[in-house]
């Protein structure tokens, strides 16, 4: 097999480029079968094959920066730099990342996994580059999907002027994870229309040539600032904006590919190669379905299915709750940031298609966009992933905190979120958004509370945010089922002699109740209250319990420095709390990817590890 020629960086260079076709199979191959295994990001990935091996054909690693956005496209860039061995591992605990990272390999230039980052980065390691005398080549590919995002114009902006040379490719898959939406998705489509660019302009330059001195009147305009393509794609937002641009090119054509990339290299300034994709490209379930195949996990290789059964989520009860609130209140407006799917929000589409809006990736312009909507009489809904908000601090804060506005975040992948690892854990939005007056911050810890919560939002006339986190959602406790008052949190269990209080918050009062059933055993009587609410704190809870228990152990899925432990241990030591105080939540530090199980374990949040620290209190 061609693939296992190559072992290490570079090793592609040997490969003829005759026998690249086939090599670009065989990665397809490896890919979609080791991805069944272990899942993974599919569809981007197998749409990115040929132009990874033209950019490691023309590149030279790890002298050469590859910065990739996102960069869960980057299977291929590690298999040919030495990572295939290691695939069986992808996204495991200690095994191999699914996104690039400097950490485990030096041809990794950034670490990715956030979108709309990569020319930024680009534009920073050329400025390094040129100040220190270096020659080595900068290349940055950015998705169609990641050019709707603010940061990516900011950078664009930027460039004006800048004299050595940097490429940028844009990697036109018509996706990001949903379908694009916007005005640059819709002048790269006008751009990728072949009969209205690449044909007409071959069409004139016929027709021009067979003037007198035609041959010199097409070299003439081909030597003008802007070109024939000036004259024919309306705007040519990128050159406007002082990028040379190259394309659109054939994304599954190694030879066009690696002509055009050396063509981009050799020019000073900073240049732009439209590159056309297709997502899933080689394996028909995931062309058919590109936004399934986004990111999935283990799944029979014959038919592209599931290989287990799909629990209800969280996400689901969501969605459903949202399809009702749509029906019963036609006030409610859902926002995602090109999220539709992955948040829930595709019934509501489907159903109020006038009152459901995708601004792309811009999770900003999304809070913003939605405290407007709020100002002006409506109440958005902005369902988005806990990890992605974070880029939202300034607007939450300045837009819709500052005056109040009636606009809910639905927080979905909050605490720990698994194999998508460091950059995607939602371990951060309760420290995050505690810091802001007049936010009402709630977690619920199973699926008829997010329900209710969801209806308190809506009838509360202010800004909330309601965290619940990824994967199956809890069917525990129906029958505890209470009203959601402001601020008031619920006892759980309540045992005769009880001298230690377990207040967890969320997806951990599962785990809490776990605890307590493992020390009931052992004859330990253990308490559980479910806080429900971050912000307001139930304080006259906590003032109860400084006078009744010996030891209040807190318990969050969330970073313990600023988050739920540390604000309850700020009112007991106002309150001169004489017990032993235990916090349980995410250490402070970034977490690596693994199954959400072995990451609790390791970070000693299990319900044995809680159960192991209550032992040692000396009551």
């Amino acid at each position: 097999m061609l693939l296992d020629l190559i072992k290490k960086p570079n090793d592609i260079k040997n490969i003829p480029a005759e026998s690249l076709p086939e090599l670009a199979k065989e990665i397809r191959t490896f890919l979609v079968e080791h991805l069944s295994r272990t899942g993974g990001h599919v569809a981007s990935n197998l749409g990115a094959v040929e132009l990874t091996m033209a950019l490691h054909r023309v590149l030279t690693f790890p002298e050469d920066k590859l910065i990739w956005d996102v960069g869960h496209q980057s299977y291929t860039h590690k298999i040919l730099t030495g990572r295939k061995d290691g695939f069986a591992t992808l996204r495991q605990l200690h095994g191999l990342s699914g996104f690039p990272n400097p950490s485990e390999s030096d041809c990794d230039a950034f670490i990715a996994g956030h979108s709309s980052t990569s020319i930024s980065l680009g534009l920073g390691f050329c400025k390094a580059r040129d100040l220190q005398g270096q020659s080595h080549r900068v290349v940055s590919v950015i998705g169609d999907g990641a050019l709707t995002g603010g940061l990516s114009y900011e950078a664009i902006n930027n460039l004006a002027g800048m004299k050595s040379n940097y490429t940028i490719i844009l990697n036109d898959n018509h996706m990001s994870i949903s379908e694009n939406v916007g005005g640059m998705s819709s002048h790269l489509a006008r751009i990728r229309t072949s009969s209205y660019y690449t044909g007409l302009k071959n069409d004139v330059e016929v027709s021009l040539k067979k003037l007198p001195m035609g041959d010199r009147l097409v070299s003439g305009i081909r030597k003008t600032k802007s070109g024939i393509k000036q004259l024919f794609i309306p705007g040519m937002v990128f050159e406007e904006m002082g990028i040379m641009y190259l394309g659109p090119v054939d994304g599954h054509d190694s030879v066009a590919l690696e002509r055009v990339l050396r063509q981009a290299l050799s020019i000073q300034g900073p240049v732009l190669v439209h590159v056309v994709t297709e997502k899933g490209k080689g394996y028909r379930p995931a062309m058919r379905h590109p936004s399934r195949f986004h990111g999935t996990g283990p799944f029979d290789l014959a038919k592209g299915l599931p290989l287990s059964d799909s629990p209800v989520t969280y996400t689901d009860i969501f969605s459903t709750v949202m399809r009702k609130l749509g029906d019963r209140n036609p006030q409610v407006v859902a926002v995602t940031a090109a999220m539709a799917d992955g948040t829930g929000l595709k019934r509501f589409r489907n159903m109020f298609p006038e009152r459901f809006f995708d601004v792309g990736i811009a999770e900003g312009h999304a809070v913003t966009f939605c405290a407007a909507l709020a100002a002006g009489g409506m109440i958005p809904v902005f369902a988005v992933y806990s990890t992605f908000l974070q880029r939202a601090y300034d607007e939450i804060l300045h837009d819709v905190c500052i005056t109040k506005q009636h606009v809910i975040l639905a927080v979905d992948r909050a605490g720990l979120v698994g194999r998508d690892g460091v950059t995607h854990q939602g371990i951060f939005d309760l420290s995050y958004l505690s810091t802001m007056p007049n936010l009402i911050i709630m977690a619920p810890k199973n699926k008829w509370e997010l329900s209710d919560m969801l209806k308190f939002a809506v009838d509360y006339k202010g800004p909330v945010a309601i965290r619940y986190p990824r994967g199956e959602a809890v069917t525990l406790w129906k029958e505890k089922r209470q009203e959601i008052i402001l601020g008031k949190s619920e006892v759980l269990l309540e045992q005769e002699g009880s001298k230690v209080l377990l207040l967890a918050i969320g997806s951990m009062v599962r785990t809490a109740m776990e605890t307590a059933e493992i020390l009931q055993e052992e004859g330990i009587a253990v308490d559980v209250i479910n806080a429900r609410f971050m912000a307001p704190l139930d304080m006259e809870m906590i003032r109860q319990a400084a006078d009744r228990y010996d030891a209040i152990v807190t318990a969050e899925d969330n970073v313990i420095s600023g988050g739920f432990g540390e604000h309850v241990s700020c009112v007991l030591e106002k309150l001169h709390y004489a017990g032993e105080r235990i916090l349980i939540g995410v250490p402070d530090e970034f977490v690596h990817h693994g199954a959400v199980e072995e990451l609790m374990e390791e970070l000693q949040m299990d319900a044995s590890s809680i159960a192991d620290q209550i032992r040692r209190v000396k009551i």
